[in-house]
């Protein structure tokens, strides 16, 4: 018998292959993984215990693909809300430097929750301030997550270069290439998990081109071919980056990547804002992946990422939130409405749909994190991640014609139910942990405590 039945939605997109869409559908899940889809056509199987999902859109769960929990430590800080990219990176690096065990898992903790209610299933996180003395960041991320049940795929980040040695960040964040390679490898020893359904996979992420050294970059990329793990970094991020690496390495970002070994069908990117069209056809050709963070862009005034193209050329673009400081609201839902606005504006008024956001927010983030199959997708035997949206109220009054554009061209809206490994992280649109409350109380004090500092 199915162990939990999603029945009679008005529309369940699968975001299969085919983009399947079932009208009155019903997504069954067993032993965590997606036993069948169906249409309201279709016999649904007998079930321990059904949701009732009438007048709602049933999809994949969302998939975050790059974000810096503990920012929201720092967030919509006003000293430092309107400076572009290095001036706001300068301004916060003594700030984040007083970060330890305890105000990361908290912030983990409360990310995670605030993605779990944008319908967000699986989230990376690019953690690259390791102050000297804080403790291991990492793996108190990573038992938030597991606390609070969301899938994870963390990632190793890392600074070398200060700003004695040209570089952004003050001495105490950095540490030297041995360090940082010894500590990405014990990392991926600890907690990577490459099993179909894993809860929590480790990858690679020197923080930005300007922020190591060129030796970290190469050597990074040898230890996760040699590890088979992904990379991850920021990259063409804005005027500023473009101009630093011509300046500083004699070529454009695309360049670097290519020299540095970075090239790959395992190397995924945030943000990447700057490439020309010769770029991004060589971005295609390797099977780079891109997670294009709209709302950071526009508030750091970085640019419009050429997200229609890119998808054209066989990027594989996701989405994500980014770090909260810079973005401020963790919600991929909105996201991916900036990102279907944003497409239109750039691309022309055809260019960006809800669907083209929906495959950003799915099966793109999958395409990042190298899951496509397992993520992002209603079909038998991928994980039993779905999120349910309710249709209905004042909010999407009159939106009777196309359930999948009314869910990003109305709103604001959060999930109804967000289910994770076939378990509800979001139930009727509340948190389900017990310690939120408690957990938002110790957020509250250590975010005092690091923006008493500024």
């Amino acid at each position: 018998m199915t162990d939990l039945l999603i029945r009679n939605a008005r529309l369940v997109a699968t975001v299969d292959p085919n983009r399947r869409e079932l009208v009155g559908g019903w997504v069954a899940i067993t032993d965590n993984l997606i036993e069948a889809v169906g249409a309201g056509t279709d016999p649904a199987p007998s079930a321990v215990r059904t949701v009732n999902a009438d007048d709602c859109l049933v999809t994949p769960g969302l998939i975050n693909a790059h974000h810096h929990m503990y920012q929201n430590l720092t967030r919509a800080f006003p000293p430092m809300t309107d400076r572009p990219l290095f001036g706001w990176l300068q301004s916060l690096y003594p700030l984040w430097s007083a970060i330890d065990e305890e105000s990361v898992y908290a912030s983990s903790f409360v990310g995670l929750a605030e993605l779990a209610l944008s319908g967000c299933t699986t989230s990376a996180d690019h953690l690259y301030v390791h102050p000297r003395g804080a403790g291991d960041l990492l793996s108190a991320e990573i038992a938030a997550a597991r606390e609070i049940g969301m899938r994870f795929h963390p990632t190793r980040g890392s600074m070398s270069l200060s700003r004695k040695d040209g570089g952004l960040p003050p001495d105490d964040v950095v540490a030297d290439d041995d360090e940082i390679l010894a500590a990405s490898e014990a990392a991926v020893a600890t907690h990577h998990d490459r099993g179909h359904g894993s809860m929590v996979r480790v990858a690679l992420a020197p923080c930005s081109p300007f922020s190591v050294t060129e030796q970290l970059m190469v050597r990074s990329a040898e230890l996760a071919e040699r590890l088979d793990v992904r990379l991850h970094t920021h990259f063409a991020e804005n005027p500023e980056d473009d101009a630093y690496s011509i300046a500083s390495f004699g070529c454009r970002p695309m360049e670097y990547l290519e020299r540095t070994g970075w090239c790959s069908d395992r190397t995924w990117v945030a943000h990447c804002v700057m490439p020309n069209a010769d770029e991004i056809g060589r971005l295609g050709a390797a099977g780079i992946g891109v997670a294009h963070c709209p709302s950071s862009n526009l508030i750091l005034s970085s640019g419009i990422s050429p997200v229609v193209p890119m998808r054209a050329a066989g990027v594989k673009v996701g989405l994500g939130v980014d770090g909260s400081s810079s973005a401020d609201s963790a919600s991929v839902w909105l996201e991916a409405r900036t990102a279907m606005l944003l497409a239109k504006l750039r691309d022309g008024a055809q260019a960006g749909t809800a669907r083209m956001a929906l495959e950003m927010a799915t099966i793109g983030g999958a395409g990042c994190l190298g899951r496509v199959g397992e993520i992002g997708v209603l079909a038998p035997g991928a994980v039993a991640d779905v999120a349910v949206w309710r249709l209905t109220g004042p909010l999407y009054a009159g939106a009777l014609a196309d359930p999948i554009e009314a869910w990003l061209r109305c709103g604001p809206t959060g999930a109804w139910h967000t289910i994770v490994n076939g378990r509800f992280v979001v139930r009727d649109g509340e948190v389900v942990h017990p310690d939120l409350a408690q957990m938002l109380h110790a957020h509250e004090q250590h975010a005092a405590r690091i923006q008493q500092l500024a």
